[in-house]
């Protein structure tokens, strides 16, 4: 059988080792050291908007801990997006608080501004005021994000954006992960630069970076012995993880292109080939990193979706459906949701294509063999 073509597989250059061995070399092989401090600056540096940034364990607990910094509790209402991965939604159920789900636009695929506006008229009208909003930036493409702060502003609820999936993606010439009240980014496996596994959340002051720091250590009071008067979470960065993000620091503009490139070679071969449509940027406010290039299959397709999955599991090829939204999950069943089924048409259609920034020029005609056979 042919080498699998991944989805999104891990891209690591020569770079991380060294980071990693000086962190050997100097025993700072937890979660201080000199690794943590640079990377948290790399990334500091590269969003820019004089942003601080607390290095994590993983994008999920840095939506986690931004809930818990805005004080979401005990059966608050706080807004998500449905259509995305469950990492976005499940640190609401750790506060003990209930998601309301809002549906997609179809220009980006990301929270509707109006959908938005209609679940907090809805909630204010039935004396629900909703402590956050988490917007998200689904496979790199950024939401409508001015949009959806004048919302949230008019109203004054915070925004947590998630910009797991966005790393290095702009709207109007600002980088995704610097909209929100909090601000999160993934470093997983999967992602446009990984640190093995781990996130970050990104802060609008040094006092909440501190203060994020303090939770994601066990929330240690000062004080000669342990002492807490908060609920602390293991939730930080190691130095030998960091040491990898810096490394991956170096070729992120890199891995950028590459996918972008990527998605371009796909855009050329579907132009041709009606019934498929590609996601594409909306206007030149939107640059996307393209984490991962997705099509929507129609009727009108000269293929099922279910015979294109198939004529690419034959081939060893990756792919995999479009998110499952969230109140369309099992674990979600009865909270509230407003929207127009959008996401479930997009995840009924839609198809992830291996996207990694290492893929191979004989990988991409691979692809397009197997394309262009079931057409």
């Amino acid at each position: 059988m042919n080498t699998k073509i991944a989805l999104s597989s891990s891209h690591i250059s020569t770079n991380e080792i060294n980071f990693v061995r000086d962190a050997f070399a100097k025993n700072q092989v937890t979660t201080s050291g000199d690794n943590i401090i640079g990377f948290e600056k790399n990334l500091e540096d590269y969003l820019g908007q004089d942003k601080k940034v607390a290095c994590l364990s993983s994008g999920t607990a840095a939506i986690h801990l931004a809930l818990v910094q805005l004080g979401v509790g005990l059966n608050d209402e706080v807004i998500c997006q449905t259509f995305t991965f469950c990492g976005s939604a499940n640190p609401i159920i750790y506060q003990g608080a209930l998601p309301v789900f809002v549906d997609s636009d179809p220009d980006t695929w990301n929270m509707c501004p109006i959908h938005l506006e209609e679940a907090i008229k809805d909630r204010l009208a039935n004396g629900k005021k909703p402590k956050a909003i988490i917007i998200v930036h689904l496979y790199g493409m950024p939401c409508k994000a001015g949009q959806l702060i004048e919302v949230a502003n008019k109203y004054q609820i915070p925004i947590v954006e998630d910009a797991a999936e966005s790393f290095g993606s702009s709207y109007k010439g600002r980088k995704c992960g610097t909209f929100g009240a909090y601000s999160i980014i993934s470093f997983n496996g999967n992602k446009i630069i990984t640190t093995s596994g781990g996130g970050a959340l990104v802060c609008n002051t040094k006092e909440d970076k501190n203060q994020t720091i303090f939770y994601a250590t066990q929330a240690r009071d000062r004080a000669p012995h342990y002492e807490h008067s908060k609920i602390g979470y293991n939730y930080r960065m190691s130095n030998i993880s960091a040491g990898i993000g810096r490394g991956q620091m170096q070729v992120l503009d890199k891995h950028i292109n590459l996918r972008r490139n990527v998605n371009a070679f796909y855009t050329k071969i579907f132009k041709s080939i009606k019934g498929v449509e590609i996601q594409k940027e909306p206007s030149k406010d939107y640059y996307s990193n393209f984490w991962l290039s997705c099509i929507l299959i129609h009727e009108d397709a000269p293929f099922t979706k279910a015979q294109f999955q198939d004529a690419m599991h034959a081939n060893n090829i990756e792919t995999r459906p479009l998110w499952k939204p969230m109140h369309m999950q099992k674990v979600f069943k009865g909270f509230l949701y407003f929207g127009d089924q959008l996401s479930q048409t997009l995840f009924e259609k839609g198809i992830c294509l291996p996207s990694g920034s290492n893929i191979s020029l004989e990988d991409l005609n691979r692809i397009k063999t197997v394309i262009k056979s079931i057409c």
